[in-house]
């Protein structure tokens, strides 16, 4: 009989956790489409596997939604469901490529937010605004 504890000296066999993927860090604003409601949240973390969402409004566990971040929009299902916190798996692991994609528009997001921001106070201040109220 094997001992389940038993851990190997050699180092060759990769020790298996709660997660299929590693994950990845983030700090993005993204969008829950779920039935009822479009969730305003922050994706905290992303893996091929899942995701984790920081949302305000509730969602049940096996709660299907759309997650919508950058290049993302896949189907999720609220795995896990905590104090604001969301887990989410996708129906369908994410590839590598949309994953390293995520990975650089979070490594741009606040550069892009910045220039976003000047370019629409130069506009508002130039009167190009678009808008079509007078003053």
């Amino acid at each position: 009989m094997v001992d389940p504890k038993a851990q190997p000296t050699d180092g060759s066999a990769v020790p298996i956790g709660r997660r299929a993927a590693p994950r990845l860090r983030l700090s993005l604003p993204a969008q829950l489409i779920a039935i009822e409601k479009a969730h305003t949240c922050i994706l905290l973390n992303l893996s091929r596997t899942g995701a984790q969402v920081a949302i305000l409004d509730a969602m049940r566990e096996g709660e299907g939604a759309i997650l919508r971040c950058g290049i993302i929009n896949h189907f999720v299902i609220v795995a896990r469901s905590e104090f604001g916190l969301n887990a989410l798996v996708f129906d369908e692991p994410l590839t590598d490529a949309v994953v390293l994609e995520t990975r650089r528009y979070h490594e741009n997001f606040e550069e892009r937010e910045k220039r976003a921001l000047i370019e629409t106070a130069r506009k508002w201040v130039t009167g190009e605004s678009g808008d079509e109220r007078s003053i």
